[in-house]
């Protein structure tokens, strides 16, 4: 396999966009990155592009990649649509990862897009609440709340319901309190106040966020993600093309993907079976690395992935977050982003917007939120839920 680098990355700010096409905001985060990368359309010889529920949302079916990239002149080129709930856009840089490392291309681009906003605010929720098993839909949502909770997937993402109930395991185990999830919740809506491509730029303080409203308990709004509309691109290439490009590559140490699978309570689940992945096929360990982007959907989402990426023992995520060690300037900065929580989350877009944040933060380019002597950098990001899990999970380390 040969050695891959990511040479440029482009966004739009996430949002609510009513007024702007899927094609519109996909435009702008590909010439974001081709400029970034000094390429030109013609260079690009391959695209996988992912996106998770614009054919609940918009109608627009089986070939949205080719739709949105014929109108900004790129064709002939193999297109590949992933769906994959939550990690649509990283399941495709996965994709792009390999067409470059097997040699197959030398330039491909990965795009992550989604439209959520729509009038209708419960096709919203309905469309991301169908990253389930639906025929079991009516026993997932009792199991998460106890009854059918008001609400849930109607005016809410039923995933809150989801994360509340695992929040509120990991609070009777172990002693996790609403404040240490709402250290996260403030720390990631501060760091969203530096990133101008950021839904939410305004700082909170632990108060705020404890007291907004309540959306299932424990969880308040500001501990939840918000749905939201962007795009988001890199182009990857070859180590020895990406060294005539710049001067500062960005290498991408570790590609992996992985599914749930039926296991026993004390056997690894997903996240941390495909991060002990990662970390094998990038030579590295948790306590290597220097900036992280993970798939914080809500505040206690962070602190049991800082245990399942093992930053951390399980039980101890609430001390990583009260010593600072996640906070920029700590020893392992996680989400300076803002996350999910303050960047947002335009569900096809997110996980391709983790490694821009990574590919910035590597280069010495995210500004004032900049991780001071960042070299190695992890994006962990899921997407759906089966068995009390994410149903897909994707981690990628980078280096320079």
């Amino acid at each position: 396999m040969r050695q891959v680098a990511v040479v440029g990355a482009g966004m739009t700010r996430f949002g609510k966009h009513m007024d702007r096409t899927m094609k519109d905001l996909a435009r702008e985060a590909i010439e974001n990155a081709m400029q970034a990368a000094g390429v030109e359309k013609d260079a690009i010889e391959a695209a996988a592009v992912g996106n998770a529920v614009a054919g609940l949302i918009t109608g627009q079916e089986c070939i949205r990649g080719q739709v949105v990239l014929r109108e900004i002149g790129i064709g002939g080129i193999p297109v590949i649509n992933t769906e994959n709930a939550c990690a649509s856009s990283s399941t495709a840089f996965h994709l792009a990862w390999l067409y470059v490392a097997s040699g197959m291309y030398d330039m491909v681009l990965a795009l992550g897009m989604e439209k959520l906003f729509h009038a209708d605010k419960k096709r919203t929720f309905q469309a991301i609440g169908s990253a389930i098993d639906v025929e079991q839909s009516e026993s997932f949502a009792r199991k998460m709340s106890g009854e059918q909770s008001a609400g849930a997937g109607n005016s809410r993402s039923v995933f809150m319901d989801f994360y509340a109930n695992l929040a509120r395991q990991h609070m009777d185990r172990y002693g996790t309190s609403r404040e240490q999830f709402a250290r996260i919740a403030a720390k990631n809506h501060t760091n969203g106040s530096l990133n101008p491509h950021a839904q939410y730029q305004t700082r909170r303080s632990v108060e705020d966020v404890l007291s907004a409203p309540l959306i299932a308990a424990p969880l308040t709004r500001m501990m939840c993600s918000p749905i939201g509309d962007g795009a988001a691109a890199v182009l990857i290439t070859t180590a020895e093309k990406a060294r005539q490009l710049t001067t500062r590559p960005v290498f991408v140490k570790a590609s992996t993907l992985g599914s749930s699978k039926e296991h026993d309570q004390d056997t690894p689940g997903i996240v941390p079976s495909v991060a002990h992945k990662a970390y094998e096929q990038a030579g590295v360990g948790p306590n290597d690395l220097h900036v992280v982007e993970v798939h914080d959907a809500t505040a206690p989402a962070e602190l049991l992935i800082y245990e399942e990426l093992n930053l951390c023992q399980p039980g101890e995520g609430g001390e990583l977050i009260d010593d600072g060690t996640t906070q920029i300037g700590g020893r392992c900065p996680v989400n300076p982003s803002g996350g999910l929580l303050a960047k947002g989350h335009p569900v096809g877009a997110t996980g391709v917007a983790q490694i821009c944040e990574i590919f910035w933060q590597l280069r010495g380019e995210a500004a004032q939120r900049q991780v001071s002597g960042a070299k190695v950098g992890l994006t962990e990001n899921g997407g759906g839920v089966l068995g009390g899990e994410n149903a897909a999970a994707s981690i990628h380390i980078f280096t320079v």
